[in-house]
């Protein structure tokens, strides 16, 4: 999987002001608490961490925290934030799907539909494997993916302008509608303001699929997890017809020497 978020990176923060990602740290945590078991540490890992907001959030809430993401470009602006706040979080650039770790964890936490970016189902199961082998007994794996509600009906064939401080992004989505995966192609055009009436351009796209709920149960089987609840992403509640985002609550066997 080739990183995508590298010119997008330095303006992913601007256009995602919209995600609460202290609320989204806090409710993530009451879930945790509701479904964890006694551990012999308090390690959380936020698996394609970004930027670091959401990782920053949980270091708050007294988890010691380790972020791993595949850009580069990301991972500066994290640590950007980590130089400012002072939080320690250990940040580590790694592909989810070979995830390599010097020990266990207590719970991994994938929010923010980063899964949908993985092209293949052995892409998903090579990623719930690892995670699984890196996990302490019993451990948690809390994780979320947009719908195939979201990716025909709010994302489908739309386009979008925001004006940012130093910069105009145009965000252009295209649907494929072909079953189960609904791929939708996103790409993201930035004129950066220079001196006059001068624009630097730039460009990034990416695409992101649906995985149906029943393929989701399935390889969280298939790798030793175990399943214990699914919910609205957003809201928190049972899921509905419209929601856009599933969240999936599984234990891990885990346990493994590493």
């Amino acid at each position: 999987m080739t990183p995508a978020y590298g010119v997008f990176a330095q303006y992913y923060d601007a256009l995602t002001k919209n995600v609460r990602y202290a609320e989204r740290a806090a409710q993530l945590d009451r879930l945790i608490r509701k479904w964890e078991q006694p551990m012999p540490d308090n390690i959380l890992l936020d698996l394609a961490c970004g930027t670091g907001s959401l990782s920053e959030a949980f270091a708050r809430l007294h988890w010691d925290v380790i972020g791993i993401d595949g850009s580069e470009e990301m991972l500066s602006e994290a640590l950007d934030k980590k130089y400012d706040s002072g939080l320690p979080v250990q940040y580590l650039k790694q592909d989810m799907r070979s995830l390599d770790l010097f020990g266990c964890i207590s719970v991994t936490v994938c929010a923010l539909d980063s899964l949908n970016h993985l092209k293949t189902a052995e892409d998903v199961r090579r990623t719930f494997e690892r995670v699984n082998l890196f996990s302490n007994a019993g451990a948690l794996f809390l994780f979320d993916v947009n719908t195939e509600y979201k990716h025909r009906h709010v994302l489908g064939d739309q386009c979008f302008v925001y004006e940012l401080p130093d910069a105009v992004c145009v965000w252009q989505n295209h649907l494929q509608e072909t079953a189960p995966e609904y791929p939708v192609t996103i790409r993201l055009d930035f004129f950066e303001h220079l001196e006059g009436r001068k624009y630097l351009r730039s460009a990034e796209e990416f695409t992101e699929r649906v995985w149906q709920p029943e393929q989701i149960r399935s390889l969280l089987t298939e790798t030793g997890f175990t399943l214990l609840e699914t919910l609205d992403g957003d809201t928190y509640a049972a899921p509905q017809p419209d929601t856009q985002r599933l969240l999936y609550v599984a234990r891990a066997a885990g346990g493994q020497k590493v």
